[in-house]
């Protein structure tokens, strides 16, 4: 599905990937292949955030959240590793475990203020 946003919800062992627009909402759950319980290296979860990069193709906006330190970490390895995809990432925000329609309203409501905060402001 070629969306306009996403929200990535994640922590060490799973990411939730939700592409949506105006109208739709397709989820996904994509798992951490690391059997290192909570070490968290980004050295440990390369291929879990090539997976996720993958998941995020043709996306022109993505927000990242989750509880802890990964979501961050999957910025710094997009950021060496794929351009394309860090280039998309409009910010990290802290977020415990909601819902997938939690998390998509919470990216609604993001994506609102930043869309907004984007304008032109001398277009009115």
């Amino acid at each position: 599905m070629s969306t306009f946003h996403a929200v990535v919800w994640m922590d060490q062992s799973e990411a939730h990937v939700v592409m949506f627009d105006r109208e739709h909402a397709e989820a996904q759950r994509i798992k951490s292949r690391s059997h290192h319980k909570h070490q968290g290296k980004a050295d440990d979860l390369t291929a879990f955030f090539a997976d996720v990069a993958q998941a995020l193709a043709d996306t022109r906006e993505v927000l990242l959240a989750g509880p802890g330190l990964v979501r961050n970490q999957f910025r710094d390895w997009a950021t060496k590793h794929h351009a394309a995809v860090a280039d998309v990432v409009v910010d990290s925000v802290a977020a415990d475990h909601p819902t997938d329609a939690q998390l998509v309203a919470m990216a609604r409501q993001y994506f609102k203020k930043f869309d907004n905060m984007a304008a032109d402001p001398s277009v009115a």
